[in-house]
């Protein structure tokens, strides 16, 4: 009996880990920031899927590095730390926005634009915004060793990366529908606007 309960842990751990994964992704600071910019920048599908995944990458990377420091330090101060750093994120969203925002109204004729600066600045924020639904979840399989740890780490990143991937394709397809002079014009500005307004609304709602 006791390895019946052992392996069905097995699977139903990764299992819920990859369901929370992909749903907490569905909150509109997951995705649109990506969506939003990938328009403004007339990335490509590709590009933009692949900015996408090294952030979603960051994102549960230091989720499941607090969920592990858990295993030593406490469950408790784990995931102190992390919804300090969570808490920041909505800010954090919210001032990259305006400074991008900014930076889209200026005159474009002296637009010189460094390649990557913008993925690098959104991997540092994804990065720094840590999902501490995570922690639990790796402390429940710390029973069953690494083995399981590591199942409940790939399954939540698998279903984390794969459910933002497919938000901004989704949405990044739709807004290239949009043929529109003054947001071809004001595209930057636009996103930053949205970005700035996504991170204001996570921060009031507390989503």
């Amino acid at each position: 009996m006791r390895g019946d309960g052992v392996n069905t842990v097995a699977w139903t751990l990764p299992l819920a880990a990859a369901t929370v994964g992909a749903l907490h992704t569905l909150a509109p600071d997951h995705w649109m920031p990506f969506a939003a910019l990938a328009r403004a920048r007339g990335w490509t599908p590709a590009r933009a899927v692949r900015t996408t995944m090294i952030c979603g990458l960051g994102h549960v990377t230091v989720s499941a590095i607090l969920g592990v420091a858990a295993l030593s330090i406490g469950l408790g101060v784990a995931e102190l730390i992390g919804g300090k750093l969570a808490s920041l994120a909505p800010a954090l969203l919210m001032l990259f926005g305006t400074i991008y925002m900014l930076w889209g109204l200026r005159p474009h004729r002296h637009r010189h634009e460094k390649h990557g600066a913008t993925e690098g600045a959104l991997f540092v924020l994804f990065s720094s915004d840590p999902c501490v639904a995570l922690i639990p979840l790796i402390i429940a399989a710390s029973g069953g060793g690494w083995t399981h740890i590591a199942a409940v780490i790939v399954a939540y990143e698998l279903g984390t990366i794969a459910s933002m991937s497919i938000l901004v394709v989704t949405a990044h397809a739709g807004a290239r529908v949009i043929r529109a002079p003054f947001f071809d014009r004001f595209g930057d500005a636009v996103a930053g606007a949205l970005i700035l307004v996504v991170g204001a609304a996570v921060r009031v709602l507390g989503i």
